[in-house]
């Protein structure tokens, strides 16, 4: 088989991190291909529409190729974020990569487009994402959204695949998207193996959310109410009601309940549940059996978990998440 020509697309001030670690990850594939006695998969490049960049840490980079024109090989155009609340695609490099990806052909299996971060949103200034299902990071959403009216805005996801289009959340999502492109092309054994290299604690797919339940609903400032939710985070198999966690917060339960639903957006015992349901995927992720997830996580039994799985719409069953590939 060719390999896979892939063309990492820097503008100025380009986020170091949205390339460094998919490439990482691709370069490492490599390596372990090439130990096995099989040839590399994959070409790593770097072009941009000026031959130095400035990456959004500092760093100079120097040598960059020109944008490449079409070609006949399989390959894949990746496109990273920029730093910003908006990205600014007004200045003479951003038009000129615009005008240059308006002008290739996506095709699933030949020209591959892979988005991560706010690339999502620079593909849709390219009018590329039209009718396409993607995601970008939980900030550029909006942008997204009004950008390129026609693409389903993805919300709270890893990555999404559209072939040939396959976007990410952004920043670290960007290795998760990765790995898994690894793991179709080469096989999951190897995707392990990289994983494991970059150490990687956990490998996510395309129906994990983009943040975590550790994370969530934290987007506030109520010093009372964090310390609650810090305390919930660290012992969620604690026995908690709200009358415990108003104890933390040193105000009433029905005061407490306020707090939630206005800083939080969630009651406090769906946000104990939540967590509670985190903390049983990992158990389970770790080899544990359903009983002993339920029982790690503070269920009262596995007919709790099983009933809060239901509830929040998580795939498949407790009997089944400890068997996914991570």
């Amino acid at each position: 088989m060719d390999p896979i020509r892939v063309v990492f697309v820097l503008l100025p001030d380009s986020l170091v991190l949205d390339w460094a670690g998919p490439a990482e990850a691709l370069r490492i594939a490599n390596q372990l291909l090439r130990a096995a006695g099989q040839p590399a998969r994959f070409e790593i490049a770097f072009a941009s529409p000026r031959p130095t960049s400035v990456g959004s840490v500092g760093i100079t980079l120097a040598g960059l190729s020109a944008l490449p024109p079409p070609s006949e090989h399989p390959g894949w155009i990746v496109l990273v974020g920029l730093p910003g609340g908006t990205l600014a695609v007004d200045t003479p490099e951003a038009q000129e990569l615009l005008h240059w990806l308006r002008g290739q052909r996506f095709e699933r299996g030949k020209l591959e487009l892979v988005t991560i971060c706010a690339g999502a949103v620079l593909a849709a200034h390219a009018g590329v994402l039209a009718g396409r299902r993607a995601t970008t990071h939980h900030q550029h959403l909006d942008e997204l959204r009004a950008v390129e009216p026609r693409c389903e805005v993805v919300a709270n996801r890893v990555f999404v695949l559209d072939p040939p289009l396959y976007s990410s959340a952004g920043v670290t999502t960007g290795i998760d998207l990765v790995l898994h492109r690894i793991g179709e092309l080469c096989g999951e054994a190897l995707a392990a193996q990289v994983a494991q290299t970059l150490v990687v604690a956990l490998r996510r797919g395309p129906q994990d959310p983009e943040l975590s339940p550790f994370l969530a609903h934290r987007h506030h400032l109520h010093a009372a109410l964090h310390r609650v939710q810090d305390a919930v985070s660290a012992q969620p198999q604690f026995d908690w009601t709200v009358p415990r966690m108003a104890e933390v917060a040193h105000t009433s339960p029905r005061h407490l309940t306020r707090l939630f639903m206005a800083h939080a957006g969630v009651a406090p015992l769906v946000y104990l549940r939540r967590l509670r349901l985190a903390s049983a995927q990992l158990a389970l992720q770790s080899g544990a059996n359903v009983t002993r997830a339920a029982e790690l996580s503070g269920f009262g039994s596995d007919t709790q978990l099983r009933r809060a799985w239901r509830q929040f719409g998580l795939a498949g069953s407790p009997s089944t998440a400890g068997t996914q590939t991570h």
